[in-house]
């Protein structure tokens, strides 16, 4: 059950840092009991625990272990056999794992001929490894929203598609209860009264791969996936923006015949949204199913 998706864990406790509700609002009041449903927007912050050198060196222990840079972006992974996959017409697609730092993905073994890592000496992944590391922040910071309070007049208006119950406690002491809904169903229920998003939330947002966001002029962040990385892209400029844009910090890769446009994932792509929400205004949000 748990492999497939569809195991409930009933009621789940949400543990961080420290949790603080910086917005409540009723969006439902019981006629007859008074009792209220609150939207609460509560932000989170999680002590990120990167893998260390040494935890990275010890995957050499396997013969098939490999040390990577990347030659673009001189990030460092290690890459290991992982487990292959079949595909719909019956053939076996062999598969790589690449663990980095504060993630890990897996792709096709075919296609590692088509990127920028290369094999590396132990220096050189040793130094890769050890500056990338020295870039991650102490913590990092999200946002939640729950409905919490009254919950079942309204059960049904709430996201279907994820129906857990969350508690948790904030820092002054406040236990909470109620269901975890998303950022595009807060904006549509609050419509013109949603809360405006930061950089570094939409930043978030997209990387979490729920999400899309709507900006100005036709404008849209969503998350994709090449080569087996998660990548925040930008689509529906015109070719009179695409310099501006490039210039601005989002970088460009020919895909499919097609250019496309990428913001990036690490700290540095909150900058770069920065000054794309200076221009192109978030329009709306919706969410992404699959």
């Amino acid at each position: 059950a748990i492999a497939a998706g569809v195991y409930d864990l009933g009621l789940e406790t949400l543990r961080a840092e420290s949790f603080r509700v910086t917005d409540a609002r009723v969006i439902y009041t019981h006629p007859g009991s008074g009792a209220e449903t609150q939207l609460l927007t509560i932000a989170e912050k999680r002590r990120n625990m990167p893998t260390s050198l040494a935890d990275a060196l010890d995957w050499l222990d396997d013969p098939k272990a490999r040390l990577l840079v990347n030659s673009r972006s001189g990030r460092a992974a290690v890459q290991v056999p992982a487990t292959s996959l079949m595909l719909d017409d019956g053939t076996i697609e062999p598969r790589l794992r690449l663990i980095r730092p504060t993630e890990a993905s897996t792709v096709p073994a075919k296609l590692m001929e088509d990127t920028h890592w290369l094999e590396a000496d132990r220096a050189a992944f040793a130094a890769a490894w050890t500056a990338e590391l020295a870039e991650v922040p102490e913590f990092s910071e999200a946002t939640l929203h729950i409905v919490a309070g009254l919950l079942l007049p309204i059960w049904k208006q709430l996201p279907q598609d994820e129906t857990r119950v969350y508690r948790l406690q904030t820092d002054d002491g406040q236990r909470i209860i109620g269901r975890r809904v998303s950022p595009a169903w807060v904006a549509t229920t609050l419509a013109a009264d949603a809360p405006k998003l930061t950089a570094a939330q939409v930043h978030s947002l997209v990387l979490e791969g729920k999400t899309v966001v709507h900006l100005a002029e036709g404008l849209e962040l969503h998350r994709s996936r090449v080569m087996g990385v998660n990548r925040i892209e930008l689509s529906g400029f015109t070719g009179a923006q695409k310099d501006r844009l490039k210039a601005g910090g989002f970088f460009s890769e020919i895909i499919g015949w097609k250019l496309r446009l990428f913001c990036p994932t690490d700290p540095s792509g909150i900058e770069v949204l920065e000054r794309l929400l200076a221009r192109f205004a978030v329009s709306g949000l919706h969410a992404r199913n699959g």
